[in-house]
């Protein structure tokens, strides 16, 4: 098409090439697809909506009083037929100013072409940006949306209305995901556009973590040969949604094909404008297409177009050969000196026909589609005209603030305005170029609908705005699709249901990503939403739940006092501190008994409230352990058991030398007296002192948490510090507990009144039996299980120590008060031997 610009009534132009409407924005290249072609034997409606919107426009700005004061513009057009040598013809022709082109020559310098609008399709475009380019002509395409287009290298001075960016893409990759969609199958013509959309396709796909099930090529010829294995392919594939990149008419044998064999609950998702086509307006097509949802050209609204195109009528402009066509096309019926090749249509046009009795998607407003991007690329030539014409000298962008040359402007200085044009539509939506010369990436997302009438709709459910920010730019509202076979459930496209909290996703060797496995999350590691990747680690004190969905804290643990365990250990241990206590108050009492004196007075209350303070030093192992606490632990025990263990043994020294002593010879008569037995005592314990100082200082034990032992708890316990200490404090103890046990078993059958070895014996057999069974039971226990083992531990060998040496005195002196005598000890007596 050629756009005039009339200055003085005498035009200069603007041409807009006429081909093909681009199936989407840009896509869809076919030379062999003749069905918009604006020629008499196929003209079509929307192609012929697209030049009525130029014209529209162009009136428009005539009418304007506020842009191109005493300018008028005019329009002229050339149809390329969808050719690649008639578009660079007519370029040619556009720039050189002659039918004849010759290249590089201007046979018409002061009536030059100012602005090129066109071409729609791109392998089109792409030539005529090429040579435009040289000249730094500007160009505006309405419909070519290559990607290729946007290299400023190639094309210098090519603009387009329609978007084409990868945030296209980007898009449809997000909204697959808003629906849950993450397998899909890919079918995409086999030519330059087709490969290149379903590359940049595959790599936002990968980006997402969108799995592609298969990938095909859709012929450009020959379709028949590969139809059985492209629709066995979408008839057998695991995906739901297919996302298909073609033109109507290079898909249409195959669609038609899959809707003969009834092949339904697939969603079809393009990014071009193929599901409006005719071609698919067919009944046939309409359970097999329903729920298809495709990112389209924005369809802004042209205000008083809709009562232009009713407007339209070949009698007031009888020399336009194409509103000819036009109503031949929509009465169906033919002029007198018609040359269409149609024999069966027998009605004759008069012009006076009712056109507002038609009920087609060429006067209804929302579809003007490509129409709208027409419009708004004659507005920006307009204003960068405007600009031109509007500019003051001292202040214009060239050099030393010139402006452009209102009557012969070069192409390059009408290009620098129109790049830098920006200006508000008629939707009050700002337009203007960016670096690559696109517009705004702005989309309509429709849905292919059968209404209740059994007619086709198509509803806009959504759309994207790049203007907005990043969360609000994708807006789909699901509540208005319409899915395959009427559902309103959003279907499901994946290759394996999403991995529940709890769960997470694990690649399978060969397999895509998307075909993963749900593994359940380790112990203190929980996943808390869908399809999670890793599964993450609880916090210290934290553990997992059952459900592995949520982090719970530990419980803590220790031996306390109100614990099941800890308050009758309590009790135990305050009772059984009473019964030495007792004794030694009994003992007390009867100090001038010969019972008491026997084997060292002093040595047996010494052992008496050594006995006391072990029962007592089983509180220290109660309560929650802290620094305090473990440092006097092991340490009042380990000296407290020595101290009762070296009395014993000093007791059973005792016991030997008494023996011993008898005859007058002896020089062990001198050791008689409590001078041994309290070196022993005191040399006994001061090693274990000397331990134990040691051990605080080289390695005191000191509380910590565990969190090892059991998974869902935190015992509080006490460090050892040194392991080797705590052995050689507990060695030691033995290593007295034998001695005294092997003097005692050889003295036993000593003949003496005064003998206690016998009891000393039993006493020691208990005390290392309990710590020798003591030792796989505390290390074989942990928390407050192994206090409570040790706890038993001292009990028991206290217990041991206080009844075998004790109670058989206690019941003498309570019960059988004759035999506390020194006659009945001494043998005159009932009977002759007691064996205390």
């Amino acid at each position: 098409m050629v756009l005039g610009m009339g200055e003085d009534e005498k035009d200069k132009v603007l041409e807009m090439g006429e081909d093909e409407e681009d199936k989407g924005l840009g896509t869809g290249e076919d030379e062999e697809d003749k069905m918009l072609r604006m020629d008499e034997d196929d003209f079509t409606l929307p192609l012929y909506q697209m030049v009525q919107g130029m014209i529209f426009a162009i009136a428009e700005i005539n009418r304007n009083p506020y842009i191109l004061q005493n300018v008028t513009l005019g329009f002229g057009i050339y149809d390329s037929c969808d050719t690649v040598t008639r578009a660079l013809e007519g370029t040619l022709w556009s720039v050189s100013g002659q039918i004849g082109p010759v290249p590089n020559y201007n046979c018409k310098p002061d009536s030059h072409v100012a602005i090129m609008i066109g071409d729609s399709r791109s392998q089109v475009s792409i030539p005529m940006a090429r040579v435009l380019g040289l000249y730094r002509y500007p160009q505006i395409s309405y419909g070519s949306g290559a990607l290729s287009l946007n290299d400023k290298h190639q094309f210098p001075s090519f603009l387009r209305t329609v978007p084409s960016s990868y945030l296209k893409y980007d898009a449809v990759a997000r909204m697959l995901l808003q629906f849950g969609w993450t397998w899909v199958g890919l079918l995409a013509e086999d030519d330059d556009y087709g490969q290149e959309i379903s590359q940049v396709l595959k790599e936002q796909f990968i980006q997402s973590g969108i799995c592609i099930e298969f990938f095909e090529s859709l012929p450009v010829t020959n379709m028949e040969l590969k139809m059985e294995h492209l629709v066995e392919l979408v008839t057998k594939a695991t995906a739901n949604v297919v996302l298909i990149t073609s033109s109507d008419s290079r898909l249409y044998p195959l669609m038609a094909e899959i809707a003969l064999q009834n092949v339904t609950g697939k969603i079809w998702i393009g990014s071009e404008e193929w599901p409006i086509s005719l071609l698919f307006s067919k009944k046939e097509f309409f359970w097999t297409l329903q729920g298809t949802l495709w990112f389209s050209v924005h369809r802004g609204t042209i205000p008083g177009f809709q009562e232009h195109l009713y407007d339209i009528n070949p009698l007031k402009s009888p020399e336009d050969i194409f509103t000819m066509l036009f109503w031949e096309e929509v009465f169906g019926c033919k002029w007198n000196n018609s040359k269409r090749a149609d024999t069966l249509v027998t009605k004759r046009c008069t012009g006076s026909e009712n056109i507002k009795g038609l009920h087609i998607p060429f006067f209804d407003p929302a579809q003007v589609g490509y129409s709208y991007n027409v419009y708004i690329a004659v507005y920006a030539a307009a204003y960068a005209l405007h600009n031109v014409f509007t500019c003051r000298h001292a202040a214009g962008p060239f050099q030393n603030g010139s402006c452009a040359n209102t009557g012969i402007f070069l192409p390059w200085q009408l290009f620098y305005y129109i790049k830098n044009v920006r200006f508000f539509s008629s939707n009050s939506e700002e337009m203007f170029f960016d670096q690559y010369g696109n517009p705004p990436d702005v989309y309509d997302i429709l849905n292919w609908q059968m209404a209740p009438n059994g007619t086709l709709q198509y509803a806009t459910v959504g759309k994207f705005d790049s203007r907005l920010p990043v969360g609000q730019d994708l807006v789909i509202h699901s509540s208005l699709i319409i899915w395959n076979r009427g559902n309103n459930k959003i279907p499901k496209s994946v290759c394996t249901e999403s991995c529940q909290p709890g769960y997470r996703k694990a690649t399978q060797p060969g397999k895509p990503v998307c075909c993963f496995a749900c593994l359940p999350c380790s112990g203190g590691e929980i996943s808390n939403k869908t399809d999670a990747t890793e599964c993450l680690l609880c916090p210290f004190e934290f553990w997992s739940n059952d459900k592995r969905d949520l982090c719970i804290k530990k419980h803590v643990e220790f031996l306390s006092f109100s614990d099941i365990l800890g308050a009758p250990l309590s009790i135990v241990t305050a009772f059984s501190s009473l019964i030495p206590a007792a004794i030694l108050i009994i003992f007390i009492r009867y100090r001038e008994t010969p019972v008491v004196k026997a084997n060292n007075r002093e040595l047996s209350y010494l052992l008496l409230l050594s006995l006391i303070l072990s029962f007592l030093c089983s509180l220290i192992f109660i309560g929650q352990p802290n620094t305090v606490t473990c440092m006097l632990r092991q340490i009042t025990f380990g000296i407290i058991f020595v101290l009762s263990v070296s009395c014993v043994l000093a007791k059973t020294v005792m016991v030997v030398i008494a023996f011993k002593a008898t005859n007058p010879n002896s020089p062990l008569r001198n050791w008689v007296g409590s001078k041994l037995p309290n070196s022993i005592v005191c040399l006994c314990s001061v090693i274990q002192g000397i331990i134990c100082i040691s051990w605080i200082i080289s390695a005191p034990p000191f509380p910590e948490l565990n969190t090892k032992s059991q998974n869902e708890r935190i015992i509080i316990q006490c460090n050892e510090g040194s392991a080797m200490a705590f052995w050689c404090m507990l060695g030691y103890m033995g290593f007295l507990s034998i001695i005294s046990f092997v003097a005692a078993f050889l003295a036993r059958n000593l003949p003496d009144s005064f003998n206690e070895a016998k009891y000393i014996t039993f006493s020691m057999i208990v005390f290392v039996s309990v710590w020798l069974s003591f030792i796989p039971a505390y290390l074989s226990t942990q928390g407050r299980l192994m206090v409570a083992v040790e706890i038993f531990a001292i009990y028991s060998s206290s217990a041991g120590v206080l009844a075998c040496i004790f109670f058989p005195k206690c019941y003498i002196i309570i019960f059988k008060s004759h035999m506390n005598s020194r006659d009945f000890l001494m043998g005159k007596g009932v009977q002759k031997h007691i064996g205390i």
